[in-house]
């Protein structure tokens, strides 16, 4: 859908990037001279040093009001920006200035087009599919959180394997020992889970992935679940603690016997897009495809 132009605007930026800090300067004085509030993170802002910008708390009102979100990084900025917009529902723009930047949709060589483009209003919002899970200890949940790209239990130590039993829809599927499982999305289909040997999904399909990590299994295969499911991961009582990632970039320790549940999340985070291309041309850009010898149509 088409949205209004914004009349205020949170900048988050990759604060120890040169490219990311003039980035966020020339974007604050395109946005500021023409009327629209910019608001930087409190923490950030002398760093970021943006003249007439609102300086906000790093905290989950940071986003409260702002028409749009805009990270400016790589995908790790992206992820800590979406930490803020998505209780919101703000619109989040990412311009990458890191190496892949898949989740960004603006490259910093095309700023002046991104900005022009924000101020007239002239983008897409896409709501793209976020988990939440719940770690089950005792009968009684301690851990909730939620991902935009995957949530992963890996072991703690490299000596020693988690031995698990994954099950789907409250029907066990298989007992693995392995150094850990992923649990993505298909907006995280092309991070983690794609290092592990899963599928790339496109982000217009609903669905939830399960990729065990270098599983000692029969079967251990990737799989494609409905959105509609629950994925349960079950801990065996016979090992270490293990570790659980959210984004890679919240951990929580999970204990022998904790029981982990993953679904589909009833809070999306929204992304904008500026241009209409297909999800097969962000594939070749960013992961430099062969297509040489392609003829069309």
């Amino acid at each position: 859908m088409t949205a209004p132009a914004p009349d205020s605007v949170l900048l988050v930026a990759h604060i120890y990037r040169e490219p990311a800090l003039a980035a966020a300067r020339e974007l604050a004085q395109r946005l500021s001279a023409a009327g629209v509030e910019v608001r930087v993170l409190a923490a950030e802002a002398e760093a970021l040093d943006c003249t007439g910008a609102v300086g906000v708390p790093n905290d989950s009102e940071a986003a409260a009001g702002a028409a749009l979100a805009v990270a400016l990084g790589g995908d790790g900025t992206l992820l800590r920006a979406a930490e803020l917009a998505r209780p919101h529902g703000t619109p989040l723009l990412g311009v990458n200035l890191g190496h892949v930047g898949f989740l960004a949709e603006a490259e910093a060589v095309a700023l002046d087009e991104a900005a022009a483009k924000i101020l007239a209003g002239q983008y897409d919002v896409d709501e793209r599919l976020a988990i939440e899970v719940s770690v089950i200890r005792d009968g009684e949940v301690v851990i909730r959180d939620w991902a935009l790209n995957d949530m992963s239990v890996e072991k703690a130590a490299r000596e020693h394997m988690v031995n698990v039993v994954l099950e789907i829809d409250g029907r066990p599927l298989s007992r693995l020992g392995c150094d850990g499982i992923v649990c993505a999305t298909p907006t995280g289909s092309t991070a983690y889970a794609f290092s592990a040997g899963g599928p790339v999904v496109w982000p217009s399909v609903q669905a939830l992935l399960v990729v065990p990590l270098s599983a000692h299994a029969l079967f251990a295969r990737p799989l494609v679940v409905s959105p509609g499911s629950t994925v349960a991961v079950e801990m065996s009582g016979e090992q270490a603690t293990a570790v659980m990632f959210c984004d890679g970039r919240r951990t929580h320790e999970i204990k022998p016997k904790d029981r982990l549940e993953v679904v589909r999340s009833e809070q999306p985070v929204r992304l904008v897009r500026l241009r209409a291309a297909p999800f097969t041309d962000r594939l070749v850009e960013k992961f430099q495809l062969p297509v040489q010898g392609w003829s069309g149509r």
